[in-house]
């Protein structure tokens, strides 16, 4: 990031606040379509779509060079089958059924992948129809079980990508994903895992998105608080169980084809159509621009499990603890585990600035590879927002009540810590 971008998205989020991000609309639905990538930068990324949180398309020029989409897709432009047997037919893989509803989602099973692709290619011989229903290949962490794979290379503009950075610190977790589906699979409405970024590179195939901007989801709730399953039901203009539903703004339309990724911005609830037989590459990823907004989904999603279980508060000797365990359970992470987010992602950077970029910057994948690439000036921008919403969560009541002797160092040290680092940095 040069000098010019920095100063302007400094000056940005000094006037801003994450909350503005839901005024956003886009005038006339309109989406932006990146053709030139070559002359496209990270600092033009960053400055008119990570900041703004609006979407965007690249052209499928920026994936031509990818193992996946030379070897995973046909001369005709279909999913190989052949060849991802080959590599792939013992994995086993998550598939959900796209015609059954449980919950606000889809049940999902373990299957074996060959199991999967022999479904699909007889789903497609009968018409896309089967007893089976329509099953739908998810959230499969195809790059951590087989990293030695040429599938695909993360591109420059995702790559400040701190939710990743952490769960590869811990090796518990990653939200990189691979999806296959048929003509018909889709993805019910919900915004993604923390309200974070995603971007979805089309291997092959075609989608449909429906975007509503961070916001508008509060429009299409019925009148117990609750996000329709499905966008496009009929039953959204029945007033008496969708009450505002006519108030809200017509979803942004995006046709993805082959080899185009989509960028959807932190907190837009969407839904997804695959259009034709379809393969895409999928990551899940927070950064300085919207860590902010990630601290604001945790707080909410603890206040409702505060409003949920209320009435048990003084039976309860532990009611706090029990609170952030059930929102662990219900999220994936509780403000003991976001703290020590947050002083991974610092530390990394802060011993960029102290001992300098060394030969572990040259090597792929790491945090200190995207640091070097990204620059100096993007790890202070990193650590300004680490200390905005590390200083928030340190005086939020909640997270004061913990028994915060565990964590090393304490919040009051490691803040210390940033703002040396910081005011060193800018000397």
């Amino acid at each position: 990031m040069d000098r010019a971008t920095f100063a302007c998205s400094t000056a940005f989020f000094r006037d801003h606040n994450s909350s503005s991000q839901g005024a956003f609309c886009l005038p006339g639905g309109h989406v932006d379509f990146i053709e030139k990538v070559e002359s496209f930068t990270y600092s033009d990324f960053f400055r008119d779509y990570l900041i703004p949180n609006h979407p965007c398309i690249f052209s499928a020029k920026i994936t031509e060079d990818w193992g996946s989409r030379r070897n995973w897709v046909t001369w005709e432009g279909k999913p190989n089958f052949d060849y991802l047997l080959q590599k792939f037919g013992e994995a086993l893989v998550p598939v959900a059924n796209c015609d059954v509803k449980e919950y606000n989602s889809n049940p999902k099973e373990q299957l074996p992948f060959k199991e999967y692709i022999k479904y699909w290619k007889e789903y497609i011989t009968n018409g896309y129809c089967s007893s089976r229903g329509c099953l739908y290949l998810k959230d499969w962490h195809l790059s951590r079980a087989f990293p030695e794979q040429d599938v695909y290379t993360t591109p420059v503009y995702f790559s400040s990508d701190w939710l990743n950075e952490y769960w590869d610190a811990v090796a518990v977790d990653d939200y990189r994903f691979v999806y296959m589906g048929p003509k018909g699979s889709w993805t019910p409405f919900h915004a993604d895992v923390f309200r974070s970024y995603s971007w979805s590179a089309n291997i092959c195939g075609r989608k449909k998105w429906l975007l509503y901007p961070a916001g508008q989801e509060e429009y299409l709730k019925d009148h117990h608080g609750n996000l329709p399953f499905d966008v496009t039901a009929p039953s959204l203009r029945d007033k008496s169980v969708y009450p505002r539903y006519n108030q809200s703004q017509p979803p942004v339309e995006i046709v993805q084809e082959a080899g185009e990724i989509v960028f959807i911005p932190s907190g837009w609830h969407h839904q997804v159509y695959n259009l034709e037989d379809t393969i895409s590459i999928n990551h899940n990823w927070v950064n300085g621009c919207n860590v902010a907004i990630m601290w604001g989904f945790l707080q909410d999603e603890l206040a409702a499990v505060q409003r949920e279980i209320n009435e048990w508060k003084d039976p309860i000797d532990d009611w706090h603890l029990q609170c952030q365990l059930i929102m662990k359970s219900c999220t994936g992470i509780d403000y003991k585990e976001f703290y020590n987010f947050l002083k991974i992602i610092a530390e990394n950077r802060i011993s960029v600035l102290e001992k300098g970029l060394d030969d572990e910057a040259s090597a792929k994948n790491t945090p200190k590879a995207a640091i070097s690439t990204l620059g100096m000036l993007h790890a202070v921008f990193d650590l300004k927002r680490t200390v905005k919403v590390l200083t928030s969560l340190s005086a939020n009541e909640d997270f004061k009540k913990l028994d915060l002797t565990s964590l090393s160092p304490p919040p009051e040290a490691l803040l210390h810590h940033l703002k040396a680092a910081i005011d060193t940095a800018l000397l």
